[in-house]
């Protein structure tokens, strides 16, 4: 099968199209005919240097974690799945590839049928950071408001949308060139970061959910309510120190969550809660722009700008099909 490999750290050209042989699944395992996949954030980090992949050289050397795509083979055990079913999901690494093998019980679940295989590898990431940061940690209830930082990426489409689902008022912050497309996913309000500091119109919150690590606790305090939530999905020591401690005391909070560690029974569940949010037309994917395999290393350029709006794409064996 072809996938995009590679062997040691460095630029988007160590990323090289190969030929690698076609995994088995075991028995436990589904095989996947990857049809679209997308370049996170995370990505570019990973193959740029040394770090969670490795440290002499990348220790998964295929990179890739959302997929969309259709079981093509079962191990004998398995149970939740059969040839031929449509699935959308995450892994960590692997879905630059034709093919991948995942556990049955991994993070996979039937795409939501309203979707394209491309609009489907695009909700993963995004909507399975955002929801336990807002749901668990931030406890979001209607009629609460929230601030929503970094608001154009793929967590932050996703968190307006949810928050918008739960019945709070959402203020999205992003750049000058995002306003509409945030106000179109249903912020209620949207701030322009380069025109304006939200810290300092004298206005407060229930939740500041920063998406992106700009903006400290430190900053943002001013703009909480007295029990408001301070979420962050980079926690520095400092902010974690201040989790500790604010989580002893009333008053105002800051809580993160390693949403990538979560088991993965909880990512299934939340995986079916958000085909049903999809199918529902409660939550639609956002696409940026969508490159052929081939292209990746292309594709990885433009993630390292950081101006990607919503989602980058890659299409496996098909023409994309962005709507």
């Amino acid at each position: 099968m072809k996938a995009m490999v590679y062997a040691k750290f460095g630029p988007p050209e160590v990323l090289q199209l190969q030929e690698v042989e076609k995994p088995t699944p075991k028995a436990n395992e589904v095989l996947i005919k990857i049809y679209a996949t997308t370049v996170v954030k995370e990505d570019p980090d990973m193959r740029a240097s040394p770090g969670f992949n490795g440290l002499l050289k990348p220790r998964n050397p295929i990179l890739g974690q959302e997929l969309a795509g259709e079981i093509e083979s079962i191990g004998r055990d398995v149970t939740r799945f059969k040839p031929g079913d449509q699935v959308f999901g995450f892994d960590m690494f692997g879905a630059y590839a034709e093919y991948k093998c995942m556990p049955e019980n991994g993070a996979l679940a039937i795409k939501p049928a309203n979707m394209s295989y491309e609009e489907a590898a695009s909700v993963p990431n995004g909507a399975l950071t955002a929801l336990p940061f807002l749901r668990d940690k931030g406890k979001i209830q209607s009629g609460q408001t929230v601030l929503i930082y970094g608001a154009s990426g793929s967590v932050g489409t996703a968190a307006i949308q949810l928050a918008r689902y739960y019945g709070a008022k959402v203020t999205g912050v992003c750049s000058t060139a995002n306003l509409e497309m945030v106000k179109s996913l249903g912020a209620d309000q949207v701030i322009d970061y380069t025109r304006e500091d939200f810290t300092k119109n004298s206005k407060t919150y229930d939740i500041i959910f920063n998406t992106v690590g700009k903006r400290s606790f430190s900053e943002c305090k001013g703009s909480l309510t007295d029990e408001g939530t301070y979420l962050a999905t980079v926690p520095t020591p400092v902010m974690m120190l201040q989790a500790l401690l604010s989580a002893k005391s009333s008053g105002k909070k800051v809580r993160f969550v390693a949403a990538g560690l979560r088991p993965a029974s909880e990512k299934i569940k939340d995986l079916i809660f958000l085909t049903e949010l999809i199918e529902a037309g409660k939550i639609k994917a956002v696409i940026d722009r969508c490159y052929p395999l081939e292209q990746i290393a292309e594709a990885h350029r433009y993630v390292e700008t950081g101006h990607k709006k919503g989602n980058v794409v890659i299409t496996v064996g098909i023409a994309c099909d962005k709507k």
